[in-house]
């Protein structure tokens, strides 16, 4: 028995008819028809690939379809064998390392939340009490007399406090 290519070409031979007017009617390669007729299956792409092309060289060439994939033996592909099923133990430093992630998100989003909702009357500085500094009703004399003994209080309350309104000493 002859071989698939052989036969092709020599079917395609008797109807007289060129490699180039084939590939222009199946619009495939004039290598892949080479190929295909000097049984190079080889070189070709998949098996589903050159079932296609037997096909469409066997419409061009008039030949019957069922016959010319008959004719085609290709080898089987070896089977591969199934994959391993993807079930896979967890390892201990693993669940260690995501329950360690956890809590420290947990604690960024608690900070986070408690900036956010935070009561704003305690972000407003505390006001100094009302009461008058000493040294604003002193008189010239008392104060350079006082100055001279000690600093007056009202200087070392300005330097300790910050006052809301503008309170000189």
């Amino acid at each position: 028995m002859e071989s698939l290519g052989s036969y092709l070409k020599r079917e395609r031979e008797l109807r007289q008819i060129s490699i180039a007017e084939v590939s222009q009617t199946t619009r495939i390669p004039t290598r892949i028809l080479t190929q295909l007729e000097s049984d190079e299956l080889e070189l070709l792409p998949a098996d589903i690939f050159i079932r296609g092309y037997l096909r469409a060289y066997a419409r061009a060439v008039a030949l019957d379809e069922g016959e010319v994939l008959s004719r085609h033996q290709r080898k089987p592909e070896p089977e591969v064998p199934p994959p391993l099923p993807a079930v896979y133990a967890a390892e201990p430093g693993r669940r260690f390392g995501i329950a360690l992630a956890l809590v420290i998100l947990l604690i960024l989003f608690t900070l986070a939340l408690s900036i956010v909702l935070r009561p704003r009357h305690r972000d407003a500085p505390i006001e100094l009490s009302q009461k008058a500094l000493p040294c604003l009703h002193q008189s010239s004399a008392e104060s350079s007399a006082e100055s001279s003994a000690t600093k007056p209080s009202c200087f070392a309350a300005s330097t300790t406090a910050k006052p809301i309104a503008s309170s000189r000493c």
